[in-house]
């Protein structure tokens, strides 16, 4: 699958784990680390929460590349 999303840098560079994402949602970690290899994708709301947890910009979660070519 395409990289479409950049969770796993983003969590990197805010020093936050997949863990700590998966309680902040009341998600499976298996489920963030599947956003994060880009083995599936989390929905726009989704998207929307974790934009306002890790405090940068909805589009900042997406790969510039597959932003381009939508």
């Amino acid at each position: 699958m395409e990289d479409i999303n950049r969770l796993k840098l983003l969590l990197v560079e805010k020093k936050k784990t997949s863990k700590w994402l998966s309680e902040q949602l009341g998600i499976t970690p298996s489920t963030v680390s599947k956003w994060c290899t880009n083995t599936s994708q989390p929905d726009m709301e989704t998207m929307a929460r974790i934009s306002k947890l890790l405090n940068v910009g909805v589009e900042e979660l997406y790969n510039k590349q597959f932003m381009e070519s939508v």
